[in-house]
């Protein structure tokens, strides 16, 4: 009954069962689709393997650097050798610390240390999702209740600058436990990010200027500074909602109020003497290293100020306009997108805090006594911050 199969057996061979037949052949698309999936994947491999040690600068991949100029890098003190450089983008050469212009000086020697180990490329370290730990080449030092925080905040939505959220304090009360805790404090960067942190308190340290020279003379300092008479009335508020029993403003401002005799021991107005501090950081950083940002206008003009910052860290200019608010509520701008997440953004409850009302008199009086110290510090910095 038919022709058998394979031996002479026929398909009906086995009474009430077929033996198994041979697989349809696959469709043509379905061979198309698999052959076209096959060169993609050899493709992904190509461009991956090719681009491992020369796509840190491919422009539109941000997540991987793209947002900053050049590379530059603090030492970081080796165990047995020389300091090995840590990336970090070089400030432009026109960029003067305090708005104006100035020439760049020589730029630092590049130095690499022959024990330590390549670093992984971006394109690794994005698919693995790893990086390193860096010391940080940028530290915004100053001042406290200036505006610090919401400069860091603003300067973390940028794609190119990692920052610690808390503050360190490593070069005023932790400095024994050494750099190596230190930089583990750091979030991990890929190459061409910059880490970053904030603490306040540096600038009021008289061991901070050297112990971060030590660390890496490269280092860029940034100063957010405030009219030092407000910038005390609000330091005062902060001490007041922790302490209601504290006495008044004027008490503390003043050893002799009839006499006019202000208290420079009082920290509230020991931080408002810019120009003395300023003094200290000058012996180990040259006036290029630092920037003195407006905590004026950082409220005003949150993205012009921002510009600048980002040229003096050597940033592509992504933090504009565009990133902004005004909360007519707080009296302070806020971020339409925080880092890492897709919801309007301000900053917490004590930013834009009211403050106590304050005798006229004692205002004017305090204006006076700082008058002299800020028209040094504008000739310092060379910039007028208006003040006065």
């Amino acid at each position: 009954m038919g022709q058998s199969l394979s031996g002479g057996r026929s398909c009906l061979d086995v009474p009430g069962r077929l033996l198994p037949q041979p697989p349809p052949p696959p469709p043509p698309v379905r061979r198309r689709l698999a052959l076209l999936f096959a060169m993609l994947c050899v493709w992904l491999y190509l461009l991956v393997y090719s681009c491992a040690g020369s796509c840190a600068a491919a422009p539109g991949l941000l997540l991987l650097g793209s947002g900053s100029r050049a590379a530059h890098a603090p030492p970081v003190p080796g165990p047995d050798g020389p300091p090995q450089r840590l990336p970090f983008p070089a400030a432009p050469a026109t960029q003067s610390a305090a708005g104006g212009e100035m020439a760049e000086g020589a730029a630092s020697q590049e130095e690499q240390s022959p024990e330590t180990p390549d670093s992984p490329s971006p394109i690794s370290s994005f698919f693995s999702g790893s990086g390193s730990k860096q010391l940080p080449q940028a530290i915004i030092i100053g001042v406290k209740k200036g505006g610090t925080r919401a400069l860091l905040e603003f300067l973390r939505v940028h794609p190119d600058v990692r920052a610690v959220g808390a503050e360190p304090h490593f070069f005023d009360r932790s400095y024994d436990k050494g750099l190596a805790w230190y930089r583990d404090l750091m979030p991990r960067t890929l190459d061409g990010q910059i880490t970053m942190e904030k603490t306040p308190s540096y600038f009021v340290t008289r061991e901070a200027p050297a112990r971060i020279s030590a660390m890496s003379k490269d280092t860029k300092l940034l100063v957010v500074v405030r009219d030092p008479v407000t910038r005390a009335v609000s330091d005062y508020t902060q001490t007041l909602s922790k302490r209601p029993d504290i006495p008044s403003f004027e008490s503390l401002a003043f050893r002799n109020r009839s006499a006019g005799l202000v208290d420079r021991s009082w920290s509230a107005i020991q931080i408002g003497l810019y120009a003395e501090h300023l003094e200290r950081w000058l012996r180990h950083f040259p006036a290029r290293q630092m920037l003195f940002v407006s905590g004026e206008r950082l409220v005003r003009d949150p993205a012009g100020e921002l510009g600048r910052v980002q040229d003096f860290l050597g940033l592509k200019r992504i933090i504009s306009d565009k990133h902004f608010y005004f909360n007519q509520t707080k009296g302070f701008p806020c971020l339409k997108k925080a880092e890492g997440s897709g919801r309007p953004h301000c900053l917490g409850k004590t930013k834009g805090r009211p403050h106590p009302e304050i005798d006229a008199q004692v205002l004017r009086q305090l204006r006076d006594f700082y008058r002299p110290f800020n028209r040094k510090f504008y000739q310092m910095t060379g910039h007028d911050f208006g003040w006065d």
